[in-house]
Order: structure tokens, then sequence, then C-alpha cells
């Protein structure tokens, strides 16, 4: 089993931005050490809880920190952008630190409508246009034009030694058949839809094309996870993203908090029907019970990679929760 590491950037509870992202380089530093396959950033706007707004920025400072784990996005949310400026940024990336970057593709916002029409005011959110950013992303990409074709006249630069390992996100069935279609890896989102994964897998793999970039299928599967040796501060983390996600889902927003600000909160039935819900989109507990649900996991979803999602409100129990599935999934020794 391979472990690999979605980093949303959490903005803690007296913290900030700037500390958020120093975390995110620490964070990915020890992935590294530790032996994990490759380390994500996420891109989110307009919030105050999360601090990585440009993935390719951070992507860009994180390589110049670390050695050998693969860097990606998780991913850049194509509707915002020009194909041509992502397969750019991309590529000078790949060219800087060739071998090692992965191009993590979303459609989602990200954010709310409004933000979203405002960083790309052409944006229809059309699935149409979405299959036409792909196609010219991947022919960007890959210098594969037709001739008086937009990319027979305007090329994507610089010319790099390597192509970017590219990867379509998704949460549902419908870009599992267009990562199938364009020849990408396939990552499902458990951590936001913990529902149809399995089926959307086996769609992929049953519809995958072959592309230059890719020979066989290769799929990862994010979940949120926080483990601990002390069942205690798993307790009192599962009570903190229950809380998260309820806030979210009625408020539409958050600010951060610990648990000492949660702990006397009274639920109703239905958020307590909710909270039982949210919990199906994460893996929380000791060492060996982590262990055990991603086993399973990885059986239903046919997979060897695992991507861990852990916003805790705690930096120290974040780390030690890595260390902790990196001695169970004897990862050193895998990378071996």
């Amino acid at each position: 089993m391979r472990l690999s590491v979605l980093d949303q950037s959490p903005i803690r509870k007296g913290s900030n931005a700037r500390e958020a992202l120093l975390e995110t380089v620490a964070l990915a530093k020890l992935a590294e050490e530790l032996g994990y396959t490759r380390f994500w950033v996420s891109e989110h706007h307009n919030t105050n809880t999360l601090a990585g707004t440009s993935p390719e920025v951070l992507i860009a400072h994180l390589a110049g920190q670390t050695n050998t784990i693969r860097l990606g996005s998780g991913g850049v949310m194509l509707p915002h952008y020009s194909a041509l400026k992502v397969a750019e940024n991309f590529r000078l990336l790949e060219t800087l630190f060739p071998g090692r970057i992965d191009l993590g593709i979303g459609r989602a916002p990200g954010s709310d409508r409004v933000t979203a029409s405002v960083l790309n005011p052409a944006n229809t959110f059309s699935d149409q246009d979405l299959v036409n950013q792909l196609f010219d992303l991947q022919n960007y990409l890959n210098d594969r034009y037709a001739p008086g074709s937009l990319q027979a006249k305007v090329r994507a630069m610089p010319m790099a030694p390597s192509v970017p390992e590219q990867w379509i996100l998704s949460s549902s069935g419908q870009s599992a058949s267009l990562a199938a279609h364009f020849g990408t890896g396939f990552s499902f989102a458990h951590f936001i839809n913990p529902n149809g994964g399995p089926w959307a897998v086996r769609q992929y793999r049953e519809r995958f094309q072959p592309s230059e970039n890719l020979e066989e299928p290769q799929v990862n599967v994010a979940f949120f996870v926080f483990c601990s040796e002390d069942p205690e501060k798993v307790r009192r983390q599962q009570a903190v993203f229950d809380h998260r996600f309820l806030m979210l889902e009625t408020k539409g927003t958050l600010v951060p908090f610990e648990y000492e600000d949660i702990e006397s909160v009274e639920y109703s039935l239905a958020e307590q029907g909710r909270i039982q819900y949210n919990r199906q989109r994460m893996v929380m507990g000791t060492p060996d019970e982590v262990k055990k649900a991603f086993e399973k996991y990885a059986e239903q979803y046919e997979v060897d990679e695992i991507m861990l999602v852990n916003s805790a409100s705690n930096f120290d129990e974040r780390l030690e929760s890595h260390r902790l599935l990196a001695e169970a999934f004897e990862l050193k020794s895998v990378a071996v």
C-alpha cells in the first residue's frame, strides 16, 4: 500500500496564512522523509480558513524545499483559467523539477459561484467547455496539433524534457469518464462524497483509453483522516470535524475553532443524522484501526494508493498522525 498527502493549508485558530503555509512546507518535508509517494496541495478561494489559493506557486516552493517526493495540484480548477496558461505553468515546473510534478485537474469552483465568476468572467460552467479545455490542455502539453489549429500557431513554453503526470479529480462518475477518455490518472474524493466511489473507479478502468502519457489506469482515493495512539485525541478531533462539516453545510463558511470551543454543543436529531453521514467521509482511530479501515477500502476500490487529507486543529498532532501511519504501513520499506 502506498500513502500520499493532499494538504489544504488549514489556518488554525490563533494562527495566520503564513504560518499555515509554513506548516504545509514542514509537512511536505516530513512526508518525503517518511516515504509518502506524493504530496498535493489544493486550490481554494474566498475563505479565511484555508491558505492555498495558487497551487502552482506553492508547488514551486515545495519542490525547492524537497528532493524526491512527487508534488502536485489537488487540483488546479481548470474552468478558472486558459488551458495554455495551465500548460505553461506546469511545463515550467516540469522543466525545473523533471519527473516530480503532478498536474491534478478539477472542475469544482473551489469556492462559491460568485467568486468563480470573478476569477473567470467568461466561465459558463458548461460541460462542453471543460471537455474543450481538457482537449486543448492535452495538445499543449504533448505538442500535438492539427495544421491550421491554435496549437499550430501558439505553443506552450518552455519545451520541457518530460510531461507532468496528469490526473483528473472527481467526486462523481462523470469525471471518471473524462479521465478514461483522455487517458489520465483518476483520483476519487471520498472525503467529499462517500457514495459511488468504487463504481466510478470501475467505470474509469473499464473505459480507460491509453494515452501517450499513461498506458495503464492509475487510481488513488482520498479520505479525511486522523490517527493517534490516544483514543481521547481521536475523540476530540472527531468532534472538531463533526462540527466543522455542520457549519459548512448550514452556514456555508466557518471560522477557525478548537475542541474547547464546541465541546458543550448539543445537536438536534437532524444534525446527528448529518454527523453520522459525514463520518463516512473520514477514517479516524488508532494506527491499527486506521490501517484496517484503509485495507478494506483499498479492496473495495481495488487501489494500492490512499491519499490522506488531515486538517487536525493541532499541528503537532497532524504530524504525529502521519508518522504513525507511515510506521503502520511500513512506507520506507515499500519505497525501497
